[in-house]
């Protein structure tokens, strides 16, 4: 587990409360087949917005942080955490500021963390990005972009594999061309005219499987 920081650069001075910080209101104006079993609020975050840096509000002033830094590191490595003090908190809670070790820990550690009820509070977790160093920010950026141009040569790969497969077609056996024949009764012209329409027609209809109906087992008592 990592230890708490205690001198640090710029990046861990006194903070600022921004509007991303303030914990957004539930949507009720989703579609019912978009609602999940909770309500929650609706926000699209780009790779800008994500951070390794995660901000931890609500957490009860009872000397938890031991216990809050465990429930972290359960989502990945903590590499740096320490309480902000000076950041405006409710009465009888504190807020910490905790940096993860990848982008993907503090992702899924905001997902299962945010509205979860901790010895009695409400936490409530949001993305920092604002605490990065001009490092941290290139090396998001660069494993975001690896990560989706390693995505595209997935799906050129699978679509080039789909082409060269040739799809399976099973031959339709097709009846002899009848000869024509020229009779001197019309009626007997218009029959074999029917018949042979008719023959066509059977030729252009595709075999179709008989259906299979199942037997309904009986259940025994």
């Amino acid at each position: 587990m990592a230890a708490p920081v205690n001198n640090k650069p710029s990046c861990w001075e006194t903070p600022e409360v921004f509007k991303h910080h303030e914990q957004r209101k539930i949507c009720f104006s989703r579609p019912k087949y978009r609602e999940g079993r909770k309500d929650r609020a609706v926000k699209v975050y780009t790779i800008n917005l994500e951070s390794c840096y995660v901000m931890v509000q609500g957490v009860p002033a009872i000397g938890v942080m031991k216990e809050l830094i465990q429930l972290c590191a359960l989502y990945g490595t903590v590499e740096e955490y320490r309480p902000l003090d000076e950041y405006p908190a409710e009465e009888f809670t504190e807020v910490y500021l905790i940096k993860f070790q990848k982008i993907v820990s503090a992702r899924a550690a905001k997902r299962r963390i945010d509205g979860k009820s901790f010895y009695g509070g409400i936490l409530h977790v949001c993305y920092v990005p604002e605490y990065e160093t001009v490092e941290d920010t290139r090396h998001k950026l660069r494993d975001r972009k690896n990560y989706i141009m390693k995505t595209l040569h997935y799906i050129a790969r699978d679509k080039r594999q789909e082409e060269h497969v040739a799809p399976e077609t099973t031959p339709i056996a097709t009846l002899p061309e009848q000869p024509k024949l020229d009779m001197e009764n019309e009626s007997l012209n218009t029959t074999v005219k029917m018949i042979r329409d008719t023959l066509k027609r059977v030729e252009s209809v595709a075999d179709v499987k008989p259906v299979v109906k199942k037997v309904k087992q009986r259940r025994r008592i």
